[in-house]
């Protein structure tokens, strides 16, 4: 590869911060709102032009899996309330509400929004983070910190700091597929199927509707997801798939953008053609960021397994409770479910907790991990990427955090009790 050798250059401190969260997906929504909350000063930095990630960018359909968060209950009932057809509370989501929300929630915990704004690196002394540069319309700038929440789903600022991980599932390094999310109106929404699940079927006059995607969408589209919304006559697909992702290369990304985009239009036929209610439906909108389920998973302190979620097993340590999920493995080779996955029949029905230390990276200091990102193994972060556990996930970064300022201490530090009295 050839190189080019950059002037050395002088970076401007564009701001200081007590707590700084990288990337405002849910899990880092979730450690920015409980970090300020906290009465600490948090800076909350996004790629892209709106809050919420996946959550609202990603155009994500509902709120899937459980967990026992407050701030979680809160965002439901909230969102419930800026709902101008009904006041129930439900997990569907509205995402030009939810920005909303995410916006007046963060304003209201004084917290600095920077939004259009990359994180290039990260400034170390010796082994603790202490400061990100970012890029954006302003140019290079760095921002320091006494603790930062790496939120960014990849784990960006954890690599860049030496962090150890690996990525994908342990065997091969395979990771589940990406997705983008898109939206179809003119929809009979009353009489209109809707499939939660891989394992949903759905017989029709022309035959079973999964089996009809196998045979007539190209792979590796070919399964059905459709889900309602809160909008009359809107139907939210999670049917677009692409295969043999690294959602940490940028030419990746660009290929499952391009392969996904162009799959929009088949779908949209296909439900035309054989979806009940969907005769006279056509795409409408489409996530302005692509999907991307797995990446990398760092070495904590402690990491959580398939097992742990399983049995179901109550840490001492913990900062996540009651998360309630399945095995959601995207088949990585393919369309549909994974051979390695389970959704209804998955049978732990209680839920489970996750240790602190799989917030923590094993080797670097002012470094937190919050969301998809955290200490797992392959088949745990099937269930734990889910976004209201990303959320609580957060919400412990943040409650963590802000007892490291507090009390001037390293994250691997904090009287974790402490973080279960602001949590729980």
């Amino acid at each position: 590869m050839e190189y080019y050798t950059r002037k050395e250059e002088k970076i401007p401190v564009i701001a200081e911060t007590d707590v700084l969260v990288v990337g405002a997906g849910p899990g880092g929504i979730g450690a920015a709102v409980t970090a300020a909350r906290n009465n600490v000063s948090v800076m909350i930095i996004e790629q892209c032009g709106a809050l919420g990630g996946i959550s609202t960018s990603g155009l994500m359909s509902h709120w899937t899996g459980s967990v026992k968060s407050k701030l979680y209950s809160e965002i439901l009932q909230k969102s419930a309330e800026k709902n101008i057809f009904s006041d129930e509370v439900t997990d569907l989501i509205d995402p030009e509400n939810l920005k909303a929300l995410y916006a007046e929630m963060l304003t209201a915990a004084n917290v600095r929004i920077l939004l259009y704004t990359f994180a290039s690196g990260v400034v170390m002394e010796n082994n603790r983070v202490c400061g990100v540069i970012v890029e954006n319309k302003s140019g290079t700038g760095l921002i320091k910190a006494k603790v930062v929440i790496d939120a960014s789903g990849d784990g960006d600022i954890a690599a860049k700091s030496g962090a150890e991980y690996f990525k994908g599932r342990e065997t091969d390094g395979k990771m589940q597929p990406a997705t983008l999310m898109f939206k179809v109106g003119g929809v009979d929404t009353e009489n209109a199927v809707t499939l939660w699940s891989f394992e949903d079927t759905y017989q029709t006059k022309k035959g079973e509707l999964q089996a009809l995607a196998r045979e007539h969408l190209k792979a590796p589209a070919g399964h059905v997801l459709l889900y309602p919304t809160t909008l009359p006559g809107i139907i939210t697909c999670n049917m677009t798939n692409c295969i043999d992702i690294d959602g940490t290369d940028a030419e990746a990304l660009t290929k499952a953008e391009l392969q996904c985009r162009a799959q929009i239009e088949p779908i949209v036929k296909f439900l035309r053609e054989f979806a009940p209610g969907y005769k006279n439906c056509f795409a409408i909108s489409s996530a302005s960021l692509i999907g991307i389920r797995e990446t990398r998973h760092f070495k904590g302190v402690k990491t959580i397994t398939e097992e742990d979620i399983s049995e179901a097993r109550i840490f001492e340590d913990r900062v996540v409770e009651d998360a309630y999920f399945n095995f959601d493995v995207h088949n990585i080779s393919g369309a549909g479910l994974d051979k390695t996955g389970v959704q209804h029949k998955f049978t732990q029905k209680n839920g489970y907790t996750i240790p602190y230390g799989c917030l923590v990276p094993e080797k670097i200091d002012g470094l937190l991990l919050s969301g998809r990102n955290i200490s797992g193994t392959h088949m745990a972060h099937s269930n734990f990427r889910a976004m209201p556990i990303c959320l609580a996930i957060g919400c412990g970064a943040g409650a963590a955090a802000s007892v490291a300022v507090k009390d001037n201490v390293e994250v691997r530090d904090v009287d974790v009790k402490k973080i279960q009295e602001i949590l729980f």
